[in-house]
C-alpha cells in the first residue's frame, strides 16, 4: 500500500475515534449522566486545557522519541483510556478520560500531519492537504450519525467503538517509516524570502481567526446536546444534526483542495470572517430547527475555510515539520479551552442578566473582537507594501 494510501486510511480511522470520544461525549453525559451546561463546559475545558498541552510538547518529544514511536504510544495510551471509560463511565473517569485524551490527541495529530505532507512542494503540499482533511473531516459526520444509537443502545457502545478502531490504527502506524523525510530547506521549488513573508502573515491572520472558529465550535459541541433537547430531539437524532456543520465543512475542504486560485490571497479570510460569526449566533439564538441549522451551514463553510488557510500555510512556512502541526494544533487546542472557558463565564453571568445565551455570548464576544482585530491588523500589514510599490 502506497504510503500516502495508508496515511490516508490511517487519518479516516483515527478520526471516526477521536470524534466518538471529543464530540460523542457531550451528548453521552448529557444523556446518561444529566451533566448541566456547565459541567459539559467544564469537561470541554478539561480537554481543550490538556489538547493544547500536548500539541505544544509534540514537537520537542517526537525528536527525542521518534514520530513513528511516540505516534505508537499516543495511540496506545489512547486504547488503554477508551476501555477504561468503557468499563466504568461513571463522572470522574469521563473527566480523567477526557483530559487524557485531550493530552493524547494534542501529541498525535501534528505528528500525522507531518507524515502526510513531508517531502512535497506547496502545490502538492495543497492538494495532499486536500485529501488529509476530506479523510478526517469526512469521518466527523459518521462518527457523530453513530453515536446517538451507541449511547442509547450501552453505555459502553461509544467508548468501545472508540477503543476498537485505535487497534486498527496500531496496526497501521507499524508500517510507517520511523521518520519523515522532508524537503530540503534549499529546494528549488521553496518559498523565497519575500513569498515565506506573505505567505507567514497570511498564516498568522488564519491562525488568528482559527482560535475564534475553535473557541465558539466547542461552545458549539458543549452546548448542543441542550440546544436540540429543547427542540424536542432526541439524543440519536441530536447527534446527527449536529454534523451538519461538519458537512459543509468538509464541502469547503473539498473546493480549496481541489482549487489553487486561493493560494497567498486574502480575500477568503476576509468572506470567512463575519460568516463564522453570524453563524454561531443562530446557532446559539436558534428558536427554530431551521435557523439552528442554517446556522451550522454557514458556520462550518467558514471554518473549513480558516482551518484549511491556517494548515496550508503553516506546513508550507515550516516545511511540514512537526512543529508546524504543533503550532496549528495547539491554536485548535486553546480554542478548545478559550470557548468553553468563557462559556462558563456566560453562565454565570445568566443570573444577573437573566438570560444564559445572553450571558455566552457576551463571555465569547471578546474572543471574537481580540482574534478579529489582530487577523484585520496582519491582513492590513500584508496589503502596505503593494501599496507602496506602485
Amino acid at each position: 500500500m502506497p504510503q500516502l494510501v495508508l496515511l490516508l486510511v490511517l487519518t479516516f480511522i483515527e478520526s471516526l475515534s477521536t470524534i466518538l470520544i471529543e464530540r460523542g461525549s457531550y451528548f453521552f453525559c448529557h444523556d446518561r449522566l444529566n451533566f448541566s451546561d456547565a459541567e459539559n463546559l467544564s469537561l470541554a475545558l478539561a480537554f481543550g486545557t490538556a489538547y493544547a498541552l500536548g500539541a505544544i510538547t509534540s514537537h520537542p518529544v517526537s525528536r527525542r522519541l521518534g514520530e513513528r514511536r511516540l505516534l505508537t504510544m499516543a495511540v496506545a495510551a489512547q486504547l488503554l483510556v477508551s476501555v477504561g471509560m468503557a468499563c466504568l463511565p461513571s463522572p470522574a473517569v469521563l473527566f480523567a478520560g477526557m483530559t487524557l485524551s485531550g493530552l493524547l490527541n494534542g501529541q498525535k495529530w501534528p505528528l500525522v500531519e507531518s507524515y502526510v505532507t513531508a517531502g512535497q512542494t506547496p502545490l502538492q503540499t495543497a492538494r495532499t492537504l486536500g485529501y488529509f482533511n476530506f479523510s478526517w473531516a469526512i469521518a466527523v459526520p459518521g462518527a457523530l450519525v453513530v453515536a446517538g444509537p451507541l449511547i442509547e443502545w450501552r453505555s459502553w457502545g461509544l467508548f468501545g467503538l472508540a477503543g476498537a478502531l485505535s487497534v486498527v490504527t496500531l496496526c497501521l502506524v507499524a508500517a510507517l517509516p520511523r521518520r519523515p523525510v522532508h524537503t530540503p530547506q534549499d529546494h528549488p521549488d521553496r518559498p523565497g524570502p519575500h513569498q515565506v513573508r506573505r505567505l507567514t502573515g497570511l498564516m498568522y491572520a488564519a491562525r488568528f481567526l482559527m482560535l475564534a472558529s475553535y473557541s465558539s465550535m466547542w461552545i458549539l459541541a458543549a452546548l448542543m446536546p441542550r440546544i436540540f433537547a429543547d427542540l424536542g430531539y432526541s439524543t440519536s437524532h441530536s447527534t446527527a444534526m449536529s454534523a451538519v456543520l461538519d458537512i459543509t465543512r468538509l464541502a469547503a475542504f473539498v473546493v480549496l483542495g481541489a482549487w489553487a486560485g486561493w493560494h497567498g490571497r486574502t480575500y477568503p479570510l476576509i468572506i470567512a470572517t463575519p460568516i463564522l460569526a453570524g453563524g454561531f449566533s443562530m446557532v446559539v439564538f436558534g428558536t427554530s430547527l431551521g435557523i439552528v441549522l442554517g446556522g451550522e451551514l454557514m458556520f462550518g463553510a467558514a471554518a473549513g475555510i480558516i482551518y484549511f488557510a491556517a494548515l496550508y500555510y503553516a506546513i508550507v512556512v515550516k516545511n511540514a515539520s512537526v512543529e508546524a502541526g504543533g503550532g496549528h494544533e495547539g491554536l485548535i487546542g486553546s480554542g478548545f479551552a478559550l470557548g468553553p472557558l468563557a462559556g462558563l463565564i456566560g453562565v454565570a453571568l445568566e443570573p444577573h442578566i437573566g438570560s444564559r445565551v445572553g450571558g455566552i455570548l457576551l463571555g465569547v464576544a471578546p474572543i471574537f473582537f481580540i482574534c478579529y482585530f489582530l487577523a484585520a491588523r496582519s491582513l492590513t500589514r500584508l496589503a502596505r507594501p503593494v501599496e507602496e510599490s506602485r
